[in-house]
């Protein structure tokens, strides 16, 4: 029996009213009788619908809730169950009114209630196959002894359906038993790709493969990192979360904090353990969800109740998609929800002018799918009835469920909302999904928004998105913060999306997200520690404090010098200049002159000739110094070991051999210069290391001479050799009378040098690590000099000075006596020292002295 309504002239509370009554039962009878509208008058033929028609198409709907407490069904399901059920039976009907589709056939319809439960759904399909089955009444008697009459069931030729992806699992492993093709407008469990398990399943909604991808792709481009999942138990759940998980692994840069699931059979309080769970990894704030919508409803409710509105941002499925009844009551802990939807178009459905119908989201594929099986049957129709007006007897008699799969196959039509219909090798549907975001308008009014499509590749504009706290920047959900410039991430172990973020230290910069490697030698890292810079070079400067007190000691010496030497000049031939040992005087005075200016050569800036100089006068002016006194004082000793024992004079006393033995010795000096200029030519350098201060930003690279602590050792090494020989022969000497020559005050100048280079030896080399070890050294070493200069000075040559310029009168002439006498008035002189006190004011001295220099000549 064909019904007589048609859903396109009645208005949607007409529709409710019919399909809720009379056209939710029908009997599988070839006679025309409307079963009673009671339930508990025909249970047996309850939640199903039957239209006459050449050819039959089964179908699968989710009529009703799944029920509770053991009933197999709950309540009606207007969107999801009527909506759909509705499209079918309209694109029947106007498949039977298309004079091109089809023609001269009819198509009937056996619509089963799958009531959201997959046992259940098994259970009712088993009715399409009922055709196909021989029932064997050898056995069965009627009442009357007759034997039993069977209805002939219906032969169903392809079934549409199911909705849920378990229930379409279920049907199609019995459908494939009997080849009967089957095409699901809303399975996308990406299980049922698999053409070796479910080769006689199509659909034409995309597989959860391409969702899932579409989801990971949101996420990406929300740049979320870490998200918990949660699933519907069953196949479309399970399956759904496990393509994303498999995707965020080959990909990478997503991590999942947990993956919940929510059982067929929920016990109470199950959802709000399930917020608990998700808040333990509070972090993790995006939850991407394959649920159905009773479990989405329930979700949000629980997150409602344990005061979390506003903490969750929820990425939801196609189950999801653009449905009001999971939001209802609930909008504003849903609020900010992203949900995907296969790309789809409202079809015109004339329901009542004033009707506030909306459209059910897959209703359009619904009616594809209806179509995709009236092409197919189409196509087989024009291959083996070609001419033939209706059912042809290839046809009518048995229609091979494998030739019409692969007529299925190669349909291409555009669909009732005017998309592309077609499949792939697997049954699936090309991926195109419309991106929603739940909204709640400044007038309080809540909508779905579209704010992108996916179609291989994300198009999101995420300039229309809106969120709860009304902040434009995308909210985080993220397990770690990102790393500041000059940081690097240290993964925990074993979640590769948390991290601690340490600090590139020292001399360390960032070069990537994980590593910190160390700058080169010469360089540090920059302000942000993303890059390297090289060390600034920094000298002794003029200005510095640590150069202007040498400077200063240095120029005062320089000028009292020169001044004691012009005034040796000046004053060349009188007594006690001649007496002094003028030769012997001036290459003195020529060594403590060079000891004061190598301070302006240790403080210039470095090149190749500043440190050739240094080299050479470095330890030249010393040698000259302590030469002239080494030779001064082993002559004195000398003459009165040889006094002890002879009148003769010793040899080489004179000034011409006092100025051979003194240059000789500085030849020496001279030498080991040379060698050192050949076996290493001077050069300059940059020290990095002297400075190298644990904090980078105050390192700094020396500019200075290459000459090694060991080399100045030995540069000054001899020079401190003379030093400590005249030092030892002043000790020898330490008994001449002070009556005689400079005995005296030369073994007070090499006491007096002798504790300041002991004192500069620790100073100098005790500051080697010290970051102010240029400093230091070269401020010590020149004072060091200056000092050693000053001494010589002041003490050999300031009193004579003193006496040439402010006492002329001791600066006299005595008279002339021979060496004999000169040795016995000096080994007199312990005597004569009281008596000298009679006599003006070194004139005993200046007689010996005078006498010694002119029989030396």
């Amino acid at each position: 029996m064909e019904a007589q309504w048609s859903p396109a002239s009645c208005p949607s509370s007409t529709i409710f009213l019919l399909l809720a009554t009379s056209y939710t039962w029908f009997l599988p009878v070839t006679s025309p009788q409307r079963v009673p509208t009671d339930p508990q008058a025909a249970p047996e033929y309850a939640h199903s619908i039957r239209l006459d028609g050449d050819i039959i198409l089964g179908g699968l709907f989710p009529v009703h809730t799944r029920g509770d407490r053991g009933t197999p069904c709950g309540e009606l399901k207007k969107e999801k169950g009527i909506h759909r059920l509705e499209a079918m039976m309209f694109a029947i009907d106007l498949i039977n009114k298309d004079p091109e589709l089809l023609p001269n056939i009819t198509l009937g319809a056996r619509i089963l209630d799958t009531c959201s439960r997959d046992t259940y759904a098994l259970e009712q399909s088993l009715t399409f196959v009922q055709a196909l089955i021989e029932r064997d009444g050898s056995d069965v008697r009627c009442a009357n002894g007759d034997p039993p009459i069977f209805t002939k069931p219906d032969k169903i030729v392809g079934v549409i359906g199911a909705s849920s992806s378990s229930v379409s699992i279920m049907v199609a492993n019995i459908l494939r038993l009997f080849k009967i093709p089957q095409i699901s407008y809303a399975s996308t469990a990406p299980e049922l790709s698999d053409n070796s398990r479910y080769d006689f399943f199509s659909r034409v909604v995309p597989p959860d493969s391409y969702q899932a991808q579409a989801m990971m792709d949101i996420v990406t481009a929300m740049e979320w990192n870490y998200v918990s999942t949660l699933a519907s138990e069953g196949n479309y759940g399970e399956s759904g979360v496990e393509a994303f998980i498999q995707i965020s692994r080959e990909t990478g840069g997503v991590c999942i904090a947990q993956s919940l699931k929510i059982p067929r059979e929920p016990r109470p309080g199950e959802f709000d353990k399930i917020i608990k769970r998700l808040l333990e990894t509070s972090n993790a704030r995006a939850v991407i969800m394959f649920a159905n919508e009773d479990d989405i409803r329930r979700v949000l409710d629980a997150a409602k109740r344990n005061n979390q509105t506003g903490h969750f941002l929820w990425v939801g499925s196609d189950s999801w998609g653009s449905k009001i009844s999971p939001v209802i009551g609930q909008e504003r802990v849903a609020e900010g929800a992203i949900t995907i939807l296969p790309k789809r178009a409202s079809v015109d459905e004339k329901v009542g002018r004033d009707s506030s119908y909306e459209q059910e989201g897959k209703v359009q594929f619904v009616m594809d799918a209806v179509y995709a099986m009236a092409h197919a049957l189409h196509r087989m129709h024009r291959e083996l009835c070609y001419g033939y007006p209706g059912l042809c007897p290839r046809m009518a008699n048995n229609i091979d469920g494998k030739e019409l799969l692969g007529h299925i196959r190669a349909v291409k039509f555009n669909g009732s909302a005017s998309t592309p219909v077609m499949f792939n090798e697997n049954g699936d549907a090309p991926g195109r999904y419309d991106i929603f975001q739940y909204q709640i308008t400044n007038r309080s009014a809540a909508e779905y928004r579209v704010i992108g499509s996916w179609t291989n590749k994300l198009h999101l504009k995420v300039e229309a998105m809106r969120w709860r706290t009304g902040d434009p920047s995308l909210p985080a959900s993220v397990c770690s913060m990102p790393c500041r410039t000059g940081e690097r991430k240290k993964v925990v172990k074993g979640a590769p999306c948390c991290w601690h973020c340490e600090r590139c230290e020292g001399y360390y910069f960032q070069v990537s997200e994980v590593a910190c490697e160390m700058c080169p030698y010469e360089m540090r890292p920059d302000s942000n520690r993303t890059g390297c810079v090289p060390i600034p070079i920094i000298k002794l400067e003029w200005h510095s404090p640590w150069a202007v007190f040498p400077v200063f000691i240095s120029m005062l010496g320089i000028i009292a010098t020169s001044f004691v030497i012009v005034t040796f000049v000046r004053y060349n031939d009188t007594p006690i200049v001649r007496a002094s040992g003028r030769e012997m005087s001036y290459v003195l005075l020529t060594g403590i002159f060079l000891c004061y200016a190598i301070t302006f050569l240790m403080i210039a800036t470095p090149d190749v000739g500043v440190c050739s100089l240094r080299r050479i006068f470095l330890g030249l002016g010393m040698c000259f110094s302590y030469a002239a006194l080494l030779t001064k004082t082993n002559r004195i000793h000398r003459i009165f070991e040889q006094g002890k024992k002879s009148v003769t004079a010793p040899r080489f006393i004179s000034p011409a051999s006092q100025l051979v033995i003194t240059f000789s010795l500085i030849s020496v000096q001279l030498l080991g210069v040379f060698v050192w200029f050949a076996v290493d030519p001077p050069h300059i350098v940059v020290d990095y290391g002297e400075q190298r201060t644990q904090d980078p930003m105050a390192a700094r690279g020396v500019l200075k001479c290459d000459i090694s602590d060991l080399s100045l050792i030995c540069s000054l090494g001899y020079s401190i050799l003379l030093m400590v020989t005249c030092t030892v022969y002043a000790i020898k000497t330490r008994g001449v009378p002070e009556t005689f020559n400079e005995a005296k005050p030369i073994g007070f100048t090499m006491y007096t040098t002798c504790i300041i280079w002991l004192a500069f030896i620790p100073i100098f080399f005790g500051t080697s690590q010290s970051a102010e070890r240029m400093y230091i050294q070269t401020t010590t070493l020149t004072i060091s000099l200056s000092l050693s200069a000053s001494v010589s000075l002041g003490m050999l040559y300031m009193p004579k000075v003193y006496i040439i310029l402010f006492h002329p009168e001791q600066n006299v002439p005595k008279r002339k006596r021979s060496f004999k006498a000169i040795v016995t008035a000096a080994t007199m002189s312990g005597k004569l020292s009281q008596k000298g006190g009679d006599r003006p004011n070194g004139e005993v001295k200046t007689e010996l002295c005078e006498s010694m220099e002119t029989n030396s000549e």
